[in-house]
Protein backbone atom coordinates (compact mmCIF):
# COMPACT_ATOMS: atom_id res chain seq x y z
CA UNK A 1 0.00 0.00 0.00
CA UNK A 2 1.34 3.51 -0.80
CA UNK A 3 -0.94 5.42 1.65
CA UNK A 4 -2.82 5.08 4.97
CA UNK A 5 -5.70 5.47 2.49
CA UNK A 6 -5.22 2.02 1.10
CA UNK A 7 -6.50 1.18 4.93
CA UNK A 8 -10.08 0.52 6.07
CA UNK A 9 -9.72 2.87 8.63
CA UNK A 10 -12.56 5.30 9.81
CA UNK A 11 -13.12 8.81 8.40
CA UNK A 12 -12.21 9.81 11.59
CA UNK A 13 -9.00 8.16 11.58
CA UNK A 14 -7.89 9.22 7.99
CA UNK A 15 -8.90 12.69 8.29
CA UNK A 16 -6.21 12.93 11.37
CA UNK A 17 -3.59 11.04 9.48
CA UNK A 18 -4.30 13.81 7.04
CA UNK A 19 -3.75 16.76 9.09
CA UNK A 20 -0.90 15.50 11.08
CA UNK A 21 0.79 14.84 7.44
CA UNK A 22 1.29 10.82 7.96
CA UNK A 23 1.45 9.98 4.07
CA UNK A 24 3.10 7.04 3.08
CA UNK A 25 3.17 3.57 5.92
CA UNK A 26 6.50 2.17 6.73
CA UNK A 27 7.00 -1.50 5.82
CA UNK A 28 5.62 -2.58 9.56
CA UNK A 29 2.39 -0.59 9.59
CA UNK A 30 1.82 -2.04 5.83
CA UNK A 31 1.93 -5.43 7.30
CA UNK A 32 0.64 -4.91 10.51
CA UNK A 33 -2.33 -2.99 9.70
CA UNK A 34 -4.77 -4.90 7.64
CA UNK A 35 -3.81 -8.24 9.58
CA UNK A 36 -4.79 -6.36 12.95
CA UNK A 37 -7.82 -4.54 11.45
CA UNK A 38 -9.12 -8.00 10.44
CA UNK A 39 -8.70 -9.57 14.10
CA UNK A 40 -5.46 -11.63 13.68
CA UNK A 41 -3.15 -11.97 16.64
CA UNK A 42 0.34 -10.73 15.52
CA UNK A 43 4.00 -10.64 16.18
CA UNK A 44 5.76 -7.83 14.61
CA UNK A 45 9.99 -7.73 14.53
CA UNK A 46 10.75 -4.77 12.87
CA UNK A 47 13.92 -2.42 13.56
CA UNK A 48 13.55 0.94 16.44
CA UNK A 49 12.12 4.01 14.63
CA UNK A 50 10.24 1.71 11.88
CA UNK A 51 6.21 3.08 13.00
CA UNK A 52 5.40 -0.08 15.30
CA UNK A 53 3.51 2.51 17.92
CA UNK A 54 0.86 3.44 15.20
CA UNK A 55 0.94 0.16 13.48
CA UNK A 56 -1.13 -0.82 16.39
CA UNK A 57 -2.69 2.15 17.55
CA UNK A 58 -4.48 2.83 14.32
CA UNK A 59 -6.33 -0.48 14.46
CA UNK A 60 -6.96 -0.60 18.15
CA UNK A 61 -8.75 3.26 17.71
CA UNK A 62 -10.45 2.17 14.71
CA UNK A 63 -12.07 -1.28 16.39
CA UNK A 64 -12.54 0.48 19.40
CA UNK A 65 -14.79 4.11 17.86
CA UNK A 66 -16.94 1.20 15.90
CA UNK A 67 -17.70 -0.92 19.28
CA UNK A 68 -19.07 2.88 20.21
CA UNK A 69 -20.65 3.87 16.53
CA UNK A 70 -22.55 0.27 17.27
CA UNK A 71 -24.09 1.46 20.36
CA UNK A 72 -21.70 -0.46 22.67
CA UNK A 73 -19.59 2.03 24.72
CA UNK A 74 -17.41 1.62 28.04
CA UNK A 75 -19.92 2.37 30.68
CA UNK A 76 -17.74 0.83 33.14
CA UNK A 77 -15.25 2.36 35.62
CA UNK A 78 -11.92 1.15 35.32
CA UNK A 79 -12.46 -1.42 32.76
CA UNK A 80 -10.58 -0.80 29.90
CA UNK A 81 -10.66 -2.42 26.07
CA UNK A 82 -7.06 -2.18 24.95
CA UNK A 83 -4.36 -2.60 27.41
CA UNK A 84 -0.52 -1.66 26.43
CA UNK A 85 2.07 -3.17 28.47
CA UNK A 86 5.58 -1.41 28.01
CA UNK A 87 8.59 -1.62 30.07
CA UNK A 88 9.41 1.89 30.88
CA UNK A 89 7.47 5.24 32.07
CA UNK A 90 9.12 7.06 29.45
CA UNK A 91 8.01 4.75 26.29
CA UNK A 92 4.54 4.32 28.23
CA UNK A 93 4.45 8.17 27.78
CA UNK A 94 5.16 7.93 24.06
CA UNK A 95 2.49 5.74 23.27
CA UNK A 96 0.32 7.25 25.33
CA UNK A 97 1.04 10.37 23.30
CA UNK A 98 0.69 8.58 19.84
CA UNK A 99 -2.88 7.66 20.68
CA UNK A 100 -3.87 11.03 22.14
CA UNK A 101 -2.63 12.11 18.38
CA UNK A 102 -6.34 10.91 17.38
CA UNK A 103 -8.58 11.51 20.69
CA UNK A 104 -9.39 14.67 19.40
CA UNK A 105 -11.28 13.60 16.78
CA UNK A 106 -12.37 10.08 18.53
CA UNK A 107 -13.20 11.26 21.43
CA UNK A 108 -11.55 8.23 22.85
CA UNK A 109 -10.25 8.02 25.90
CA UNK A 110 -6.33 7.02 27.00
CA UNK A 111 -5.31 6.47 30.67
CA UNK A 112 -1.55 5.00 32.28
CA UNK A 113 -0.73 3.44 34.69
CA UNK A 114 3.48 3.63 35.04
CA UNK A 115 5.99 3.24 37.69
CA UNK A 116 8.23 5.65 38.98
CA UNK A 117 4.16 7.26 39.86
CA UNK A 118 2.60 7.52 43.19
CA UNK A 119 -0.18 5.26 43.47
CA UNK A 120 -3.07 7.70 44.47
CA UNK A 121 -1.69 8.85 41.10
CA UNK A 122 -2.33 5.60 39.51
CA UNK A 123 -5.47 5.14 41.15
CA UNK A 124 -6.81 8.38 40.29
CA UNK A 125 -6.19 7.95 36.59
CA UNK A 126 -8.17 4.87 36.38
CA UNK A 127 -11.19 6.37 37.94
CA UNK A 128 -14.37 6.79 35.53
CA UNK A 129 -14.88 5.04 32.17
CA UNK A 130 -12.25 5.11 29.35
CA UNK A 131 -11.08 2.50 26.39
CA UNK A 132 -7.45 2.44 26.39
CA UNK A 133 -4.80 1.92 29.23
CA UNK A 134 -0.91 2.12 29.01
CA UNK A 135 0.72 0.18 31.71
CA UNK A 136 3.93 -0.94 33.21
CA UNK A 137 3.68 -4.33 34.21
CA UNK A 138 4.61 -4.25 38.36
CA UNK A 139 1.83 -1.32 38.86
CA UNK A 140 -0.73 -3.18 36.78
CA UNK A 141 -0.49 -6.49 39.09
CA UNK A 142 -0.74 -4.46 42.42
CA UNK A 143 -3.97 -2.92 40.82
CA UNK A 144 -5.16 -6.23 39.99
CA UNK A 145 -4.08 -7.66 42.95
CA UNK A 146 -6.30 -4.67 45.28
CA UNK A 147 -9.11 -5.82 43.21
CA UNK A 148 -9.06 -1.52 41.54
CA UNK A 149 -8.42 -2.57 37.41
CA UNK A 150 -10.69 -5.12 35.93
CA UNK A 151 -9.31 -6.64 32.48
CA UNK A 152 -12.69 -8.48 31.74
CA UNK A 153 -13.46 -6.61 28.74
CA UNK A 154 -10.44 -6.02 27.07
CA UNK A 155 -10.34 -6.85 23.35
CA UNK A 156 -6.67 -6.63 22.26
CA UNK A 157 -3.62 -6.56 24.53
CA UNK A 158 -0.53 -5.64 22.99
CA UNK A 159 3.60 -6.29 24.88
CA UNK A 160 5.49 -3.47 23.07
CA UNK A 161 8.96 -3.77 22.95
CA UNK A 162 8.88 -6.89 24.60
CA UNK A 163 12.63 -8.08 24.36
CA UNK A 164 13.09 -5.16 27.47
CA UNK A 165 10.49 -6.70 29.94
CA UNK A 166 11.76 -10.28 30.22
CA UNK A 167 13.24 -10.12 33.13
CA UNK A 168 13.02 -13.03 35.36
CA UNK A 169 9.27 -11.87 37.01
CA UNK A 170 8.29 -10.92 33.66
CA UNK A 171 6.90 -13.91 32.24
CA UNK A 172 4.59 -14.81 35.82
CA UNK A 173 3.05 -11.05 35.46
CA UNK A 174 2.61 -11.03 31.61
CA UNK A 175 0.29 -14.72 32.44
CA UNK A 176 -1.33 -13.33 35.31
CA UNK A 177 -2.33 -10.01 33.16
CA UNK A 178 -3.80 -11.99 30.42
CA UNK A 179 -5.55 -15.09 33.14
CA UNK A 180 -7.37 -12.03 33.80
CA UNK A 181 -8.17 -11.16 30.74
CA UNK A 182 -11.05 -13.33 30.47
CA UNK A 183 -12.77 -12.32 27.36
CA UNK A 184 -9.81 -14.09 24.97
CA UNK A 185 -8.46 -10.85 23.52
CA UNK A 186 -6.74 -10.36 20.07
CA UNK A 187 -2.60 -10.44 21.01
CA UNK A 188 0.26 -8.36 19.30
CA UNK A 189 3.46 -8.54 20.41
CA UNK A 190 6.28 -5.77 18.96
CA UNK A 191 10.05 -6.34 19.43
CA UNK A 192 13.14 -4.72 17.87
CA UNK A 193 14.90 -8.69 18.45
CA UNK A 194 13.40 -11.96 19.51
CA UNK A 195 15.56 -13.43 22.19
CA UNK A 196 14.95 -16.73 23.53
CA UNK A 197 13.05 -15.06 26.03
CA UNK A 198 11.35 -13.03 23.66
CA UNK A 199 10.65 -16.61 21.93
CA UNK A 200 9.76 -18.25 25.06
CA UNK A 201 6.79 -15.78 25.74
CA UNK A 202 5.49 -15.68 22.18
CA UNK A 203 5.11 -19.65 22.92
CA UNK A 204 3.75 -19.57 25.98
CA UNK A 205 1.09 -16.68 25.30
CA UNK A 206 0.50 -16.96 21.82
CA UNK A 207 -1.51 -19.09 19.19
CA UNK A 208 -2.67 -19.04 16.10
CA UNK A 209 -0.42 -15.97 15.70
CA UNK A 210 1.19 -14.25 12.29
CA UNK A 211 4.95 -13.52 12.94
CA UNK A 212 5.69 -10.70 10.61
CA UNK A 213 9.37 -9.41 9.56
CA UNK A 214 10.55 -5.90 8.31
CA UNK A 215 13.50 -5.99 6.00
CA UNK A 216 15.17 -3.82 8.28
CA UNK A 217 14.98 -6.44 11.84
CA UNK A 218 18.19 -7.28 13.15
CA UNK A 219 20.73 -4.90 10.45
CA UNK A 220 22.45 -1.81 11.34
CA UNK A 221 19.97 1.39 9.09
CA UNK A 222 21.49 1.62 5.79
CA UNK A 223 20.98 5.22 6.41
CA UNK A 224 23.36 4.87 9.05
CA UNK A 225 26.98 6.25 8.41
CA UNK A 226 29.49 4.07 10.86
CA UNK A 227 32.86 5.33 11.85
CA UNK A 228 35.84 3.14 14.09
CA UNK A 229 38.15 4.71 15.70
CA UNK A 230 41.06 2.40 17.36
CA UNK A 231 41.52 2.48 20.65
CA UNK A 232 45.45 2.82 21.45
CA UNK A 233 46.14 1.67 24.86
CA UNK A 234 43.29 2.22 26.61
CA UNK A 235 43.57 5.54 25.87
CA UNK A 236 39.82 7.08 25.09
CA UNK A 237 39.60 10.37 26.29
CA UNK A 238 41.47 11.80 23.62
CA UNK A 239 39.49 10.55 21.03
CA UNK A 240 36.48 11.46 22.68
CA UNK A 241 37.50 14.80 23.33
CA UNK A 242 38.67 15.22 19.53
CA UNK A 243 35.49 14.01 18.71
CA UNK A 244 33.65 16.47 20.67
CA UNK A 245 35.25 19.52 18.98
CA UNK A 246 33.69 18.37 15.87
CA UNK A 247 30.45 20.01 15.30
CA UNK A 248 27.36 17.86 15.41
CA UNK A 249 23.61 17.12 13.85
CA UNK A 250 21.70 17.41 16.32
CA UNK A 251 21.91 15.81 19.90
CA UNK A 252 24.69 12.94 20.95
CA UNK A 253 24.43 10.03 23.19
CA UNK A 254 27.23 8.54 24.37
CA UNK A 255 27.15 5.00 25.45
CA UNK A 256 29.05 3.37 28.32
CA UNK A 257 28.14 -0.35 29.58
CA UNK A 258 28.24 0.03 33.28
CA UNK A 259 26.47 2.92 36.09
CA UNK A 260 29.96 3.43 37.12
CA UNK A 261 31.27 4.01 33.20
CA UNK A 262 28.53 6.90 33.11
CA UNK A 263 29.49 8.87 36.20
CA UNK A 264 33.04 8.62 35.48
CA UNK A 265 32.41 9.55 32.14
CA UNK A 266 30.01 12.56 32.81
CA UNK A 267 32.84 14.25 35.01
CA UNK A 268 35.46 13.88 32.53
CA UNK A 269 33.13 15.26 29.81
CA UNK A 270 32.42 18.19 32.13
CA UNK A 271 36.11 18.60 32.78
CA UNK A 272 36.63 18.74 29.10
CA UNK A 273 34.33 22.09 29.53
CA UNK A 274 31.10 20.64 27.91
CA UNK A 275 28.13 20.04 29.47
CA UNK A 276 26.39 16.90 29.81
CA UNK A 277 23.53 14.68 31.07
CA UNK A 278 23.42 11.24 33.08
CA UNK A 279 20.36 8.54 32.01
CA UNK A 280 21.33 5.57 33.67
CA UNK A 281 19.38 3.10 36.06
CA UNK A 282 19.59 2.97 39.78
CA UNK A 283 18.87 7.23 39.92
CA UNK A 284 16.36 8.63 41.54
CA UNK A 285 13.76 8.55 38.79
CA UNK A 286 12.29 12.17 39.19
CA UNK A 287 15.78 13.10 38.51
CA UNK A 288 16.17 11.06 35.25
CA UNK A 289 12.86 12.04 33.78
CA UNK A 290 14.06 15.77 34.50
CA UNK A 291 17.77 14.99 32.46
CA UNK A 292 15.71 13.29 29.68
CA UNK A 293 13.57 16.53 29.19
CA UNK A 294 16.76 18.44 29.00
CA UNK A 295 18.31 16.62 26.36
CA UNK A 296 15.00 16.19 24.29
CA UNK A 297 14.17 19.68 24.53
CA UNK A 298 17.84 20.65 23.16
CA UNK A 299 19.08 22.79 26.44
CA UNK A 300 21.68 19.98 26.91
CA UNK A 301 23.35 18.16 23.83
CA UNK A 302 25.03 15.48 25.24
CA UNK A 303 23.17 12.45 27.03
CA UNK A 304 25.68 10.18 28.80
CA UNK A 305 23.63 6.82 29.23
CA UNK A 306 24.08 3.08 29.84
CA UNK A 307 21.57 0.51 27.35
CA UNK A 308 18.93 2.27 29.33
CA UNK A 309 18.49 4.85 26.82
CA UNK A 310 19.27 2.35 23.91
CA UNK A 311 15.65 0.90 23.72
CA UNK A 312 12.09 2.35 23.59
CA UNK A 313 13.35 6.08 23.47
CA UNK A 314 12.07 7.96 20.70
CA UNK A 315 14.55 11.25 20.46
CA UNK A 316 14.18 12.81 16.98
CA UNK A 317 16.73 14.84 17.32
CA UNK A 318 19.70 12.55 18.24
CA UNK A 319 22.09 12.82 15.32
CA UNK A 320 25.29 11.10 16.65
CA UNK A 321 25.82 8.40 18.42
CA UNK A 322 29.17 7.52 20.49
CA UNK A 323 29.64 4.24 21.82
CA UNK A 324 32.60 4.95 24.21
CA UNK A 325 32.49 1.05 25.31
CA UNK A 326 30.90 -1.08 23.05
CA UNK A 327 28.52 -3.72 23.97
CA UNK A 328 29.43 -7.41 24.23
CA UNK A 329 25.99 -8.45 21.85
CA UNK A 330 25.09 -7.26 18.22
CA UNK A 331 21.43 -7.15 19.76
CA UNK A 332 22.35 -4.45 22.53
CA UNK A 333 24.78 -2.19 19.08
CA UNK A 334 21.22 -2.55 17.29
CA UNK A 335 19.15 -0.89 20.02
CA UNK A 336 21.78 1.46 20.80
CA UNK A 337 22.43 2.82 16.82
CA UNK A 338 18.79 2.53 16.73
CA UNK A 339 18.18 5.94 18.53
CA UNK A 340 19.36 8.16 15.24
CA UNK A 341 19.17 7.17 11.56
CA UNK A 342 15.42 6.44 12.72
CA UNK A 343 11.97 6.17 9.70
CA UNK A 344 14.64 6.95 6.87
CA UNK A 345 16.53 9.77 8.67
CA UNK A 346 20.74 10.21 8.07
CA UNK A 347 22.80 9.49 11.61
CA UNK A 348 26.53 8.75 12.66
CA UNK A 349 27.54 6.63 15.03
CA UNK A 350 31.57 6.38 16.21
CA UNK A 351 32.52 3.19 17.72
CA UNK A 352 35.70 3.09 20.07
CA UNK A 353 37.10 -0.43 19.07
CA UNK A 354 39.24 -2.26 21.40
CA UNK A 355 40.94 -5.55 20.27
CA UNK A 356 38.52 -7.10 22.70
CA UNK A 357 35.68 -5.70 20.66
CA UNK A 358 36.71 -7.03 17.11
CA UNK A 359 34.14 -10.04 17.02
CA UNK A 360 31.45 -7.61 17.65
CA UNK A 361 33.14 -5.16 14.83
CA UNK A 362 32.86 -8.62 12.23
CA UNK A 363 29.69 -9.09 13.25
CA UNK A 364 28.41 -5.31 12.26
CA UNK A 365 30.11 -5.25 9.02
CA UNK A 366 28.28 -8.41 8.36
CA UNK A 367 24.93 -6.80 9.21
CA UNK A 368 25.95 -3.54 6.86
CA UNK A 369 26.59 -6.02 4.40
CA UNK A 370 23.60 -7.92 4.18
CA UNK A 371 21.41 -4.80 4.88
CA UNK A 372 22.76 -3.34 1.43
CA UNK A 373 22.32 -6.51 -0.46
CA UNK A 374 18.13 -5.86 0.61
Amino acid sequence: MSSFASFNLLPSLQQTLNDKKYKVPTEIQVRAIPLLLDKQSVVGVAETGSGKTLAYALPILHMLKMLENEKNPVKIDGQPRALIIVPTRELGEQVAKVFKIFTHSTRLRVRTILGGTKMEVAKKNISGPFEILVVTPGRTIKLLDQRRLNLSDVRTLVFDEADQMLDEGFLSAAHKILEACTTKPQMALFSATVSDAVQELISELFSDVEVIRSGGSHRVPQSLTTVNRKVIDGKREPLLENLLKEKAKGGTIIFTNTREQCDKLALIIEGMGHKCTVYRGEMDKMERRNNLKSFREGKVDLLISTDLASRGLDLEHVGRIINYHLPREIENYLHRVGRTARAGRSGVVFNFVTERDEPLVLKIEKSKAIGSKN
